[in-house]
């Protein structure tokens, strides 16, 4: 009887173990990814969930940045010939980057962020990654919204990119550290 519990104890223990080691291994070849956490923020909102988010991966930060930074009334989204209303109105817009990430092809991981404008990414995000090569890489959609969810803006970025590796993307207005890791561990990066 002793003999057959030991047994039992012994197989428990030994699959325990190479379950552990398993989980560790997978764990370890994401840490070992390059992580870019790009963004593009008009207020500074993104720019501070694209900071929480860096620190919790620990990623490069990059923003993107418009060749013509965006005014107050270019924001205007009550006014239908501001900037950004004519921009959104225009799926083919393509508003022009300040400059191209230098090196893209070294990160294996590239999380993407924005403010959500008419329930969508702006045109600026599709410039971006129309301008870099991100075959080959994860790509997670990150957002930070007065309303919407970022439901439909990255399931219209999936459509738009369908060749892309994506990952469940998330909204993080005023998210913290912890749920920003519990979201990394659902998807599997850090």
């Amino acid at each position: 009887m002793y003999k057959l519990l030991f047994a039992l104890l012994m197989t428990v223990g030994m699959t325990t173990a190479m379950c552990a080691q398993q989980k560790q291994k997978m764990n370890s070849k994401h840490s070992n990814s390059k992580i870019l956490v790009a963004y593009f923020s008009a207020t500074g909102t993104t720019a501070r969930a694209a900071e929480k988010l860096g620190a919790a991966v620990g990623g490069d930060l990059y923003p993107i940045a418009p060749a013509q930074p965006y005014t107050s009334a270019d924001l205007d989204w009550n006014n239908k010939r501001s900037r950004s209303s004519v921009e959104m109105n225009d799926p083919k817009m393509r508003p022009a980057i300040k400059s191209k990430k230098e090196n893209i092809g070294t990160y294996d991981v590239v999380f993407i962020g924005y403010p959500i404008w008419w329930d969508l990414a702006p045109r600026i995000i599709n410039t971006f990654i129309e301008s870099h090569s991100l075959k080959g890489k994860t790509v997670v959609p990150f957002a930070t919204s007065g309303g919407s969810s970022i439901g439909n803006s990255a399931t219209v970025l999936k459509k738009t990119y369908p060749d892309l590796n994506w990952k469940e993307g998330r909204l993080l207005n005023r998210t913290d550290e912890k749920a920003i890791r519990a979201w990394l561990d659902v998807i599997a990066v850090k």
